[in-house]
C-alpha cells in the first residue's frame, strides 16, 4: 500500500530560522487553552487558595511541556503537542470533591500505571486499541458527554455575576463575563483559520481581564518569588477505587482521541503511524501524566486545536512544537506566570468556560446522532442519562445516610453515568443482542453477523477532529 500523500509544506524533519520556530512555537503554546482555564476552574470548584491554583497551574506546564518535547523528538517523532484535557478535570473536580484532591491525583497515577501496563512498547505487546474499541462506543461516550456537559452548566453561567460579597459581584461581573464571551465567539466566527481563531479563548480571557481591572474589580495576584521549582505531592497522596474507575474511563478517552491525531497528523506528513510507533506514542502521554500527577499536574491528550495550527500553517516541524514544549517547561519554573493565571477573575473563566464546556455536550449528541436508536440502546441511554442527572437532586438526607466512599459514588453524575453506560451496555449490546438476533435469525450461523449497535468504533470526537482539521 502506498504512502499516504504529503500536504504539509514543512516537513517533521525540515529546520526553520530560529525566530520563526520561536514564533510558531508560541503560537502553540496559546492554544493550549485546558493550561488557563482547568486549574482555575477547579480551585473554584474545591475552595483551593490561589497559591494551590499556581501550583496546579505549573504541574501542568511540566506536564505539558515534558511530554510535548518526548513526543516531538526521539518517541512519536511527530508535531504533536500535548495539553490538559476535560475529561481528567471533571474525574479531578468530582473524585477531589468527594476524596480530597491528594487521593484525586493518586488514584489518576494507579490509572495511569494501567495503561502504561496496555501500552508497553514492546513488539505487538499494546493491547490499549482493543480495549479501546470495545468501550468507546458512541453509545456510551456520546451519552457520556451529554452528562458531563449538563454537569459542569452549574460552574457556568451563575458564575457569572461573579462572588457575593467580593467587588463588583452582579451586573459588573456580568459586563466582564459578556466582554469575554463575545470577544471569544467573535474570534472563533469572524478569525480567520491562524492565530486569531485558534487562540480564540485565550484572547477572550485577556478582553474580559482587561475589563475586570479597567472597571476596577480585579487586580493581579503579587508573586511571591520569580522563579521555583513545581512542588511535588503538593496536596498528598492516597488512592479510593472508585476514583480509580473514573479516571481509567478519562485515560480511555484521552488515549483514545491521541491516536486519532496520531494518524491524522502522520497522514498529513506522508507517513503511515505504526502500531508500535502509536504505543510508543501512548506510552509516553500516559507516563507523563503519572509522573505529572506526582506534582498535581492534569492529565493530557494531544490537543485538535495544535493539529489544527499544523494543518492550516503548513509547518509540520518537530523542532516547532518541541520548542512550544521546551517554553512550557521553562514556565513551569516561573511562578510568578502561574499565580498570575491562578488569580484571573471568575467571571472572565466562567465565560470562558461556558463556551468551552458547551462544545463537549454537543459533541456528545453529534456522536449520539452515529448511534442506531433501536429499542436496545434507548434503554441504555436513557435511563443513565436521567439517573445520572437525576444524583444532583438527591435529599440530603439521602446521601448522608450512605457511607462516604458510597455517598461520594452515587452524588457524581459522571460517576453513575459511567457504571451504568458501561453495565448496560455490555448486558443489553453486548450480551442480549446477539441473544435476540440468534432467536430472530433462527440459525446460531446467524449470529456472527454484527449489527450496527454492535459496530466497534473510535470516539467521534477523534474522527470528527479528523475531518473538520482537514477541511480547513
Amino acid at each position: 500500500m502506498s504512502a499516504p500523500a504529503r500536504v504539509l509544506a514543512v516537513s517533521p524533519e525540515d529546520r526553520l530560522p530560529a525566530g520563526r520556530t520561536a514564533l510558531f512555537g508560541v503560537q502553540h503554546l496559546l492554544a493550549l487553552t485546558g493550561i488557563f482555564i482547568f486549574p482555575v476552574l477547579l480551585g473554584s470548584a474545591l475552595d483551593l487558595q490561589t497559591a494551590q491554583v499556581g501550583q496546579i497551574v505549573q504541574a501542568c506546564f511540566l506536564l505539558t511541556g515534558i511530554v510535548t518535547v518526548l513526543q516531538s523528538s526521539r518517541l512519536l517523532r511527530l508535531p504533536i503537542v500535548q495539553g490538559p484535557t476535560a475529561a481528567f478535570f471533571v474525574a479531578l473536580m468530582t473524585s477531589g470533591a468527594t476524596y480530597g484532591l491528594g487521593t484525586a491525583f493518586g488514584s489518576m497515577v494507579v490509572a495511569g500505571l494501567v495503561f502504561m501496563a496496555l501500552t508497553v512498547p514492546l513488539g505487538r505487546l499494546g493491547v490499549f486499541g482493543h480495549v479501546s474499541r470495545v468501550a468507546t462506543h458512541p453509545l456510551v461516550f456520546g451519552s457520556l458527554f451529554v452528562v458531563i456537559g449538563a454537569q459542569l452548566a452549574a460552574i457556568g453561567l451563575p458564575n457569572w455575576f461573579g462572588v457575593p460579597g467580593t467587588p463588583g459581584f452582579g451586573t459588573r461581573s456580568f459586563v466582564v463575563a459578556a466582554v469575554t464571551a463575545v470577544v471569544v465567539l467573535g474570534c472563533l466566527v469572524l478569525g480567520r483559520e491562524g492565530l486569531v481563531k485558534r487562540g480564540a479563548v485565550v484572547w477572550g480571557i485577556a478582553a474580559g481581564t482587561a475589563a475586570a481591572a479597567a472597571m476596577g474589580t480585579w487586580a493581579p495576584t503579587a508573586p511571591t518569588a520569580v522563579l521555583g521549582a513545581p512542588e511535588p505531592l503538593p496536596f498528598g497522596f492516597g488512592v479510593a477505587w472508585p476514583a480509580v474507575l473514573l479516571m481509567l474511563l478519562a485515560f480511555l478517552q484521552a488515549g483514545t482521541e491521541s491516536m486519532g491525531m496520531y494518524s491524522l497528523v502522520g497522514g498529513w506528513t506522508g507517513q503511515k503511524v505504526s502500531f508500535q510507533r502509536v504505543n510508543r506514542g501512548l506510552f509516553t502521554e500516559f507516563a507523563g501524566t503519572v509522573v505529572g500527577g506526582l506534582f498535581g499536574g492534569i492529565g493530557t491528550t494531544s490537543y485538535p486545536e495544535n493539529a489544527g495550527i499544523v494543518r492550516v500553517t503548513g509547518v509540520g516541524s518537530r523542532r516547532v512544537t518541541m520548542a512550544a514544549g521546551a517554553f512550557a517547561v521553562v514556565l513551569a519554573f516561573v511562578p510568578a506566570v502561574s499565580l498570575f493565571i491562578a488569580g484571573l477573575p471568575g467571571p472572565v473563566l466562567a465565560a470562558a468556560s461556558t463556551i468551552l464546556f458547551g462544545t463537549i455536550a454537543v459533541g456528545g449528541v453529534q456522536m449520539l446522532a452515529e448511534v442506531e436508536w433501536d429499542d436496545i440502546n434507548l434503554a441504555v441511554a436513557g435511563p443513565s442519562i436521567l439517573v445520572a442527572l437525576g444524583v444532583q437532586f438527591l435529599p440530603a438526607e439521602v446521601s448522608a445516610a450512605a457511607p462516604p466512599a458510597l455517598a461520594g459514588l452515587v452524588t457524581s453524575p459522571m460517576m453513575v453515568g459511567v457504571v451504568l453506560l458501561l453495565v448496560l451496555h455490555a448486558l443489553l449490546n453486548l450480551g442480549l443482542r446477539p441473544v435476540l438476533a440468534r432467536r430472530s435469525a433462527g440459525s446460531p450461523s446467524d449470529a456472527a453477523t454484527p449489527t450496527a449497535a454492535d459496530e466497534v468504533v473510535l470516539p467521534a470526537q477523534a474522527q470528527r477532529a479528523a475531518d473538520d482539521l482537514t477541511k480547513a
